[in-house]
């Protein structure tokens, strides 16, 4: 092997089963939106079931008079066209990072910032998008249980004798949703799109039958009417507007899941389909309650499932819907796993494991740790609240939350990433923010109705992102701390001495072989190469010092795998992986292995990896308690090898105890 001091890489990248999608081709782009369909508006397309209910029955609700139901379709017609058409399909869409969406993503696009003068901590702006993804994830456990149990409620309206079953009947269907997890959601996706294209036709065609017997509701999308609402409401009617915010809950999932299709077919979705059908059903679903004035008061506890006649029409209708809130909770569901892997490998969580359920498309995964959680979460909020109404009040706060730090990062990508003026960027900021500020503060009432539960979360979770990142810093910075420069080192090996430090000198042999030291300091030798060399006074013939490199991309498309030979044997090899990727250490070896003189055969090596006792006490500078949390979360993560892809018959593990 030839030992130069060249840096050479892989001739091309390694093939990636993700692709961009631009829509090219009308039969493709088609194909495309009908997939964005099912992924994308599953949860913003089952909003009908609770939305209009929420504003006109309730603890926060207004009574169904003409004044009042014309001015809350007002407010949730623009509230749509603002903040799902405008700020997320027209703008937020085009913040994409390789193809990809998400709040993680666009943290990723950011330029990097100073370095911190404390080792491990972000800045202001990290631990914002931080949050943002935190209230995702209590979005995602409420959007399951709130959308399952509203479209099960329906059974409730067709007959009292299932008012006792709903429950429980939730229950099973979400037990049954977590436990098909595993089998990957490729199959059923195949089916998501024609469901969610009936269930959307419904919509329509529900709402339009309705507004044909009071076609006097069109008059609502004028904006006069939210006007008018808040002048005969006054401050109660700045509290429902914490209900009329669930006609825009999943506006997220369009930004989140455009790596799936592209931001073409999202488009094409929602202006040929999607938007229209939901206007419709609301204006039906108001049309209804002001065609029947007498009736209105009964109509209002479900004026959806009030567009059918009460008897066996419901049965139908209530089948649909639950396909469609299963197809609603799997985009989530989905979405909480992608989002898992874009923390682990950007370095804010500890090493899960990560199954890919589809050999075709690498975006296909799933995390039982995350499956578990969520299927507990759910379950416990259903048995918890009992309806969707007392759901519908932990669900604003996490929705609107999140959409204000998208906002917030959106405009620093302007700025920072794509050199917007301030007058050009700051008004379009301000005009969101202002929008999302006004839903957020109306949902602040319902704090204690169970508003708490997402904010709960997402503190629980921030929290241990937070610690996570301090204590792999300050643990990189004990390591760089006890390393050594690398020539000294490979100096000794030349001589083919180790020395420990008090200058005795260990004679080492160089058995044949090829021994691989992970270490994460791409620089100077590894504590681990140190430890083995002074304890077993042995180093192979060839030694890969490999180091993984997380980069703020989704996928690594050049330069993957990069090697540089060393002295006496000793070569560095880089691997570089995207945010989207999980990490193959064997198959990036092998890759290695073919710009080598003499290609080294894969079952011929050792892996060494560390493993760190943490003994949390009060002297380290991390603090005994939080140091703790990291010992636990350390121990508890999965294990190196497995999540690394290395085979475990060929890993040999050093420990060493650390005082953070």
């Amino acid at each position: 092997m030839a030992e130069t001091a060249d840096l050479r890489s892989a001739p091309k990248a390694r093939p990636s089963s993700h692709t961009a999608h631009d829509g090219h081709g009308d039969a493709n782009l088609w194909k495309l939106a009908l997939g964005a369909l099912g992924v994308v508006y599953g949860d913003i397309g089952t909003s009908p079931l609770y939305a209009v209910k929420e504003c006109v029955h309730g603890p926060h609700s207004v009574p169904p008079n003409e004044p009042n139901v014309m001015g809350l379709l007002s407010l949730m017609f623009w509230a749509v066209t603002l903040v799902v058409s405008f700020k997320y399909v027209i703008f937020v869409l085009r913040a994409n990072n390789q193809g990809e969406g998400g709040v993680l993503a666009m943290l990723a696009l950011l330029p990097e910032g100073k370095p911190r003068k404390v080792v491990g901590t972000v800045g202001l702006l990290t631990s914002i998008v931080l949050i943002g993804s935190c209230l995702l994830y209590g979005e995602g456990i409420i959007t399951p249980a709130i959308s399952v149990l509203s479209a099960v409620e329906g059974l409730g309206v067709a007959t009292h004798a299932f008012e006792k079953l709903i429950v429980p009947i939730t229950v099973v269907i979400l037990i049954a949703l977590f436990a098909v997890q595993k089998r990957g959601t490729g199959t059923i996706g195949r089916v998501f799109g024609p469901i969610m294209i009936a269930w959307f036709l419904a919509l329509a065609g529900l709402g339009v039958w309705a507004i044909l017997k009071y076609p006097k509701v069109l008059l609502s999308l004028s904006p006069t009417y939210a006007v008018d609402f808040f002048r005969h409401n006054g401050t109660h009617g700045f509290t429902v507007l914490g209900s009329v915010v669930l006609c825009i809950t999943g506006s997220e999932a369009l930004y989140a899941d455009m790596g799936h299709f592209g931001p073409k077919p999202i488009r094409l979705a929602w202006f040929s389909l999607t938007m229209p059908a939901l206007a419709l059903n609301y204006l039906g679903q108001g049309a209804l309650l002001l065609a029947n004035p007498a009736d209105a008061e009964t109509i209002a506890k479900n004026p959806f499932y009030s567009l059918v006649p009460q008897g066996p029409a419901i049965y139908p209708l209530v089948a649909l819907a639950t396909a469609a809130t299963v197809i609603a909770s799997q985009a989530l569901i989905s979405g909480a796993y992608s989002l898992t892997r874009q923390a682990v490998q950007l370095g804010f969580l500890p090493r899960v494991r990560i199954l890919h359920t589809s050999s075709e498309a690498e975006g296909q995964i799933f995390i039982p740790e995350v499956n578990g959680a969520l299927a507990v979460g759910c379950i416990a909020l259903v048995l918890a609240f009992q309806s969707s109404s007392k759901l519908a009040a932990a669900y604003g706060i996490a929705v609107m939350g999140t959409m204000a730090i998208t906002s917030t990062a959106f405009f620093m990508v302007c700025l920072r990433r794509w050199d917007w003026p301030l007058y050009k960027a700051l008004p379009l900021y301000l005009l969101f923010v202002s929008v999302e500020l006004v839903f957020l503060s109306s949902n602040l009432v319902k704090f204690f109705d169970g508003g708490f539960v997402p904010l709960v979360i997402a503190a629980a979770l921030f929290m241990t992102m937070r610690v996570w990142k301090r204590g792999r810093g300050l643990l990189a910075q004990h390591f760089a701390r006890a390393s050594k420069p690398l020539d000294d080192f490979l100096e000794g090996v030349g001589r083919g001495v180790y020395n420990h430090g008090d200058g005795k000198e260990l004679q080492l042999l160089r058995p044949q072989g090829v021994a691989v030291f992970l270490t994460s300091n791409p620089t100077g030798t590894p504590p681990l190469l140190m430890h083995h060399a002074r304890h077993n006074r042995a180093i192979h013939s060839t030694v890969l010092l490999v180091t993984v490199l997380n980069e703020k991309v989704p996928r690594v498309t050049e330069r993957h795998v990069e090697v540089e030979p060393l002295l006496h044997g000793f070569f560095r090899v880089r691997i570089r992986v995207g945010f989207m990727e999980t990490p193959d250490v064997p198959a990036a070896l092998a890759e290695a292995a073919k710009l080598f003189d003499e290609p080294f055969d894969l079952e011929d090596v050792t892996y060494y990896l560390g493993r760190e006792t943490l003994l949390a006490s009060a002297h380290g500078d991390m603090g005994r308690q939080a140091e703790r949390l990291f010992a636990f979360l350390s121990r508890n993560s999965n294990q190196a090898p497995s999540y690394f892809g290395i085979p475990p018959q060929r890993v040999v593990e050093i420990g060493m105890q650390v005082d953070l």
